[in-house]
């Protein structure tokens, strides 16, 4: 039985607006991004802060839990590097119901919305990325 394949919608942002969805702050046309995500019951998470995250949780409850090390040591490595970080403080996953991953509707629609914003507002890009692992790099081999 094949795999259904899911979603996800990327976006990159200015530094200014990265800042105000991280903090809450003020950015003018904020709130017209948030009332496009809202319509899909969409939230933003900052890449850096997920990875952050989850090297938070993987220190705290240790490695074993966490069968791709590499994968751990890599997100580890990634936030600590400048030019990464800078990188990755611009990058947003959407998060449709709470979920990094959804189906192919929610995805266009989203594609589809942010992207006529795109060089508006802030945003620099959208990306449609799926869980196929023939299109996506895939963790780095244990050493």
């Amino acid at each position: 039985m094949a795999e259904i394949v899911q979603f996800q919608i990327r976006i990159a942002v200015a530094p200014e607006l990265a800042d105000a969805l991280r903090s809450g702050g003020d950015y003018e046309g904020r709130d017209l991004l948030e009332a496009v995500l809202r319509e899909r019951n969409a939230a933003l998470k900052c890449q850096f802060d997920a990875f952050a995250d989850y090297v938070e949780e993987a220190g705290r409850v240790g490695q074993d839990p966490y069968p791709l090390y590499p994968l751990y040591q890599w997100t580890k490595d990634t936030i600590g590097d400048p030019e990464k970080k800078a990188k990755y403080l611009k990058s947003f996953t959407v998060y449709v119901r709470g979920e990094q991953v959804y189906d192919q509707e929610a995805a266009d629609w989203l594609h589809a919305r942010l992207s006529a914003l795109a060089g508006k507002l802030g945003i620099e890009s959208v990306s449609r990325f799926d869980t196929n692992p023939a299109n996506n790099p895939q963790p780095p081999a244990r050493q």
